[in-house]
């Protein structure tokens, strides 16, 4: 089907044409869509009408790849206004998410879930609505239409959770006019910011009280998280984007809830190379400040895997910053705490043959497409047998080095796993002389220390196929990652690299 056929296809659906071309470059969407569509058209014949082809984009978009086999149910729910709203469609993707590794699907109880033929009167609406109005009277006096009218409608759809949420608004708009009366020009003015300083002389000790936080409208990161960030519940990770669901999923988040207790678990692993900056004061806030939130544990880990330019001085500043901002981790490890582990699973990841030993040289393998390795194909045993010389410096610098089959996003072929660097290390010392990679590490000791959530900037987004497509090749707990934005500030530099730079030259203390 060429390009044009395709946006004619999408605009069917009632895509504008800006939003149809721009579906059609996105491959994997495009192709979900085109799909979504011939199926839809066995169940209607004609055109798809818009609110239906607003949901069949939806499920196109949102649909996680365990759950495809469901997807022809799912449209034909849609085209027979089964499921008639985006809670419905949310609630059904959930639904067959979590049955998609059983058996046995039960239709009552996904229409039960999904709400299919529930309906309300306008009285009901009415009534719902009248009764949240009632609970939050006091704040709506006080704040009059500068209310925040969340928490109003997320009450009022406790006893109606299907109804249409324009319904919701329509109903509360006219009872706020009927307490309050028309608006006001005061009304429609934003109220100034108060500022509340803080007595000279105290401390900030990285805790706030809900009180304080509320007065001076700047709440801590932990209280913050509280309300705003929506992360998957301990033990859900299969319910998250992206999440590679295999036959053994169930078992080992049951063994990861066991021995996490069902607690948030996240950490801040910075290198250990450099000073921190702000951007890092950031990352350290977002993992302990989350984990505070949801009472849960925090690591400090060291990702010391590169020799050569990890000093001591760093490992104590870094702790230093840490507790300074306020936070105490849960335990302070370091990468290298695991090298027999990661090693062993690096074996069993050969055995498996799905990384192999290889002689091109790093020269060989920058830019954008570097040649495909002379060496992909080499027997399992041989492998096995060079990582072991590997290990025991039979080789020179740069001679060899493990790969692993996969293929980023960024189009990467074979990233490296274990490179060789006769360097002392600061706390293993001459022991080994191999190295695991960043994109080898940082998942397995995510999973080693049972991380419920993988806390990273965007660059990371990149990397998170691989970092699943690792953990379930080894067949152990896989974590799930999320990502943040950096921080960034003009007229300064926010980067360890450059900031040593400024020191070594002297430009700066």
């Amino acid at each position: 089907m060429v390009a044009e056929d395709v946006i004619g296809l999408f605009k069917e659906i009632g895509l504008s044409d800006e939003k149809a071309k721009e579906t059609a470059k996105n491959d994997h969407v495009a192709k979900n869509l085109k799909s979504v569509i011939e199926l839809s058209k066995k169940t209607i014949s004609g055109n798809i009408p818009k609110p239906a082809g607003t949901l069949l984009y939806g499920l196109a978009t949102k649909f996680k790849e365990q759950a495809r086999a469901h997807v022809p149910l799912l449209v034909e729910y849609i085209c027979k206004e089964k499921l008639t709203s985006e809670l419905q469609l949310a609630a059904a993707l959930d639904f067959v998410l979590a049955h998609s590794a059983s058996e046995g699907f039960n239709t009552a109880d996904f229409e039960k879930t999904c709400g299919v033929g529930v309906s309300y009167t306008d009285a009901e609406v009415t009534i719902a609505v009248s009764e949240a109005v009632a609970k939050h009277k006091d704040a709506i006096v006080e704040n009059r239409y500068r209310l925040v009218v969340g928490p109003v409608i997320t009450d009022a759809r406790k006893s109606i959770p299907w109804v249409e949420g324009k319904r919701l608004k329509d109903e509360l708009d006219k009872q706020l006019e009927k307490l309050l009366g028309p608006k006001t020009a005061e009304d429609n003015e934003r109220p100034a910011k108060k500022r509340v300083d803080k007595p000279a002389g105290e401390k900030f000790d990285g805790k706030d009280s809900s009180s304080k936080a509320e007065s001076a409208e700047a709440p801590t990161i932990s209280e913050l998280m509280k309300t705003r960030v929506h992360f998957h519940a301990p033990g859900e990770n299969h319910r998250t984007d992206g999440y590679v669901v295999t036959k053994n999923t169930t078992e080992l988040l049951k063994k990861h809830l066991k021995e996490t207790g069902g607690k948030v678990v996240t950490r801040f692993p910075p290198e250990p190379n450099g000073i921190l900056h702000i951007g890092h004061a950031k990352a350290i806030n977002i993992n302990f400040g989350y984990a505070a939130a949801k009472d849960g544990l925090c690591y400090l880990r060291f990702d010391d895997t590169n020799p050569e330019k990890e000093e001591e001085k760093f490992f104590t500043a870094i702790q230093d910053m840490v507790e300074w901002l306020g936070y105490k981790p849960y335990k302070i490890t370091h990468s290298s705490d695991y090298f027999q582990e990661l090693y062993d699973l690096a074996v069993e990841l050969i055995k498996s043959n799905q990384a192999y030993v290889c002689h091109q040289k790093a020269e060989e393998l920058k830019g954008f497409n570097p040649p495909p390795s002379p060496w992909a194909n080499r027997p399992v045993a041989e492998s096995l047998k060079l990582f072991e010389d590997m290990k025991c410096g039979m080789f020179e610098e740069g001679a060899a080095t493990l790969r692993m089959r996969v293929v980023l996003e960024e189009g990467k072929v074979d990233p490296v796993a274990y490179r060789i660097k006769y360097v002392p290390h600061h706390r293993t010392g001459d022991k080994w002389c191999i190295y695991p990679t960043y994109d080898y590490t940082h998942c397995l000791c995510d999973s080693l220390e049972n991380i419920s959530h993988s806390l990273c900037t965007k660059e990371f987004q990149q990397r998170r196929s691989s970092y699943y497509w690792l953990c379930n090749a080894l067949n152990v707990y896989c974590p799930v990652q999320w990502e943040y934005g950096r921080l960034n500030v003009n007229y300064t530099l926010v980067s360890k690299r450059k900031i040593a730079k400024l020191i070594e030259t002297q430009i700066v203390r």
